[in-house]
This record gives structure tokens, C-alpha cells and sequence, in this order.
């Protein structure tokens, strides 16, 4: 298998840690997590499904009204998934990812949020639904989990720990499988 963009090298960009903040390292690394549990279980590659689920959110921006998180305003205009997808995929691009790879990335991004106005009478794709599934499993009341907070040390160690199992899921995949050859 040759080298490939770990979850580390993302996160420790200026670029994530600029971003991911404003929605929570811990709901970052949550749904990372989430979306492993369900590549494996829905057969779809998790390096592809990490990856979405770490930069889901990396489009957001504040969305604070009087030192409170303005979940209405926020669920009527936010465009994250069109700014993330755009961010996620320049990331990843910048750090030497595949093409395509990149690309089916930042498309389950785009189409991740129910409330986006460009997921409206789209057929998802097996990523692109196990994105949105994985976030809709950390989600809370209110908005709740995006203040869910935990050190960028800790965001770091749990991510080291979700390299290591995409790695050894890795470890079986043929390098031949569609979605690692999409240029």
C-alpha cells in the first residue's frame, strides 16, 4: 500500500486548527470515530470515512448571538458544508492526498447536513450517507455537542489511536479498490 494522509497530518495543520475549534475538537474527533465504526460494518473504505468525519465541520464559522450559540440563525444560513467542503479539500490536497480521494471527501462533507440547502433531493452516495450518520450520532440538543470541549492534546491522542486502526484496516485493502484509485 503506498503512503497515504494520516488523521495526524491533518489535524496538525494551521488550516484544521484554525477551523475544526469552532465546531469542537471533540465533536471532530467523536464523528471520526463514528464513521470508522461504521465503514467497517458497511464496508466503506475508513481511511475515505476518517477523514470525512474529522473535516465535516470545518466550514463552520461562530454563530454566537450575545455570548450564545444562535442555533436558529445557524440552522436558516449556515452554509458550512459548501465552505467546508471547499476547505477540506484544498487541505487535503496541500497535504498530498489523492485526487480523488479528496474529492469523494469533500463531496460527503458538502452533502453531510440534513439542513443544507444543497443535500435537498440528492441520492447519497455509501460515504456521503455514513458521514451524515456519523455526525447525527454525536449530535445534541440545541447544538449542545459542538461545546463538548477537550485539549488539542487529547483531540491528538485519539486521533493517533484512529490511525493505527485505519492503518491495520488498511493493511488488507487492495490497492486496486475503486475508491482509492479515483484520480
Amino acid at each position: 500500500m503506498d503512503e497515504y494522509v494520516t488523521l495526524e497530518t491533518i489535524l496538525t495543520d494551521s488550516v484544521a486548527k484554525k477551523h475544526l475549534p469552532k465546531a469542537g475538537y471533540n465533536h471532530a474527533v467523536t464523528t471520526a470515530e463514528n464513521a470508522f465504526e461504521l465503514a467497517i460494518k458497511r464496508n466503506v473504505c475508513p481511511d475515505l470515512a476518517t477523514k470525512a468525519g474529522l473535516l465535516h465541520d470545518i466550514g463552520h464559522t461562530n454563530w454566537e448571538s450575545q455570548g450564545e450559540w444562535d442555533y436558529k440563525s445557524y440552522n436558516d444560513f449556515d452554509i458550512h458544508t459548501i465552505k467546508g467542503a471547499e476547505r477540506a479539500h484544498e487541505l487535503l490536497i496541500l497535504k498530498g492526498e489523492n485526487f480523488g480521494k479528496a474529492r469523494e471527501i469533500a463531496l460527503a462533507i458538502l452533502f453531510h447536513s440534513h439542513s443544507s440547502p444543497v443535500s435537498k433531493n440528492v441520492k447519497l452516495t455509501p460515504l456521503q450517507e455514513l458521514t451524515s450518520d456519523a455526525d447525527d450520532m454525536d449530535k445534541q440538543a440545541g447544538g449542545a455537542h459542538h461545546n463538548v470541549e477537550i485539549s488539542f492534546s487529547k483531540a491528538l491522542q485519539r486521533v493517533r489511536r484512529l490511525d493505527m486502526l485505519v492503518c491495520q484496516q488498511l493493511q488488507g485493502c487492495k490497492d486496486d479498490c475503486e475508491e482509492c484509485n479515483q484520480k
